[in-house]
């Protein structure tokens, strides 16, 4: 899934919008609701159709009667979508409306550890354009230069992997007489790509931070990572915005 940092940032200030106090009180109109939530009064119906909601009870005059445990389930919603995506966030609280605790908490915690190894991710990313791309490329001599076979042995990958990362342009190679040949640039590229790879950065994302790695612009890189880290950052808030409203709402079920 993908996260803008701008939306993130902005929808986690209104997840825990709303005065607790108001929204103790028995019963609560759509309209309230949405306003102790922090979002729209169209936003809570939609909750309500996909299931996100406890039953709503209806008053003599066919209006819906909220009342708190709404309140927490649209703030917890909130909180788990931002952080997680929509699907886990929905299955989180229809578990616990379905009264299945544990099956709850262990989505938020494999949540919790997909932000950490996003984390983890942008922390390698650094490290490895630290450590090879401001490696200085001298002069190349004949004897630099590398086949394919001779790369492949001294990255312990096999061919068929940088034949791979070729077709997806991100890496290239000169050829002699048909054969692939690397020399000590494009053997610096490969080693990016190859540590990058191990930290679990997909093919699409390679290609929006390589350009900055193989040509030294450490400024833009940076850019790029701490833009992923605040976004990172921001999930991380909002998953625990999520299970602030969730804990009251664990507690009122048990």
């Amino acid at each position: 899934m993908n996260y803008d940092i701008e939306v993130l940032v902005e929808g986690l200030a209104t997840i825990t919008a709303g005065d607790d106090a108001q929204s103790r009180q028995s019963v609560l109109s759509t309209s309230e609701v949405a306003a102790h939530a922090g979002c729209s009064v169209q936003h809570v119906r939609d909750l309500e159709a996909r299931g996100v909601l406890p039953p709503v009870r209806r008053a003599a005059n066919n209006y819906r009667r909220y009342d708190r445990t709404h309140v927490l389930s649209v703030r917890a919603y909130r909180g788990f979508a931002a952080g997680a995506g929509f699907g886990t966030a929905r299955a989180i609280l229809q578990s616990i409306h379905g009264g299945d605790v544990a099956a709850a908490l262990a989505m938020l915690d494999a949540a919790h550890a997909d932000v950490h190894a996003e984390r983890d991710r942008i922390l390698r990313a650094q490290s490895a354009a630290d450590s090879i791309a401001a490696e200085p490329i001298i002069e190349p001599s004949p004897d630099d230069s590398m086949t394919i076979g001779e790369l492949s042995r001294a990255l312990g990958l096999p061919t068929s992997t940088l034949r791979f990362w070729e077709s997806q342009r991100l890496i290239d190679a000169d050829r002699s007489d048909g054969a692939r040949v690397f020399g000590p640039a494009q053997i610096r590229d490969v080693r990016i790509v190859a540590q990058l790879r191990a930290a679990g950065y997909g093919i699409g994302l390679l290609r929006e931070l390589l350009p900055q790695l193989t040509s030294g612009s450490s400024n833009e890189l940076g850019e790029i990572l701490d833009r992923r880290r605040r976004c990172v950052d921001a999930r991380s808030q909002a998953l625990v915005a999520g299970a602030a409203s969730l804990h009251a709402l664990i507690a009122g079920v048990e």
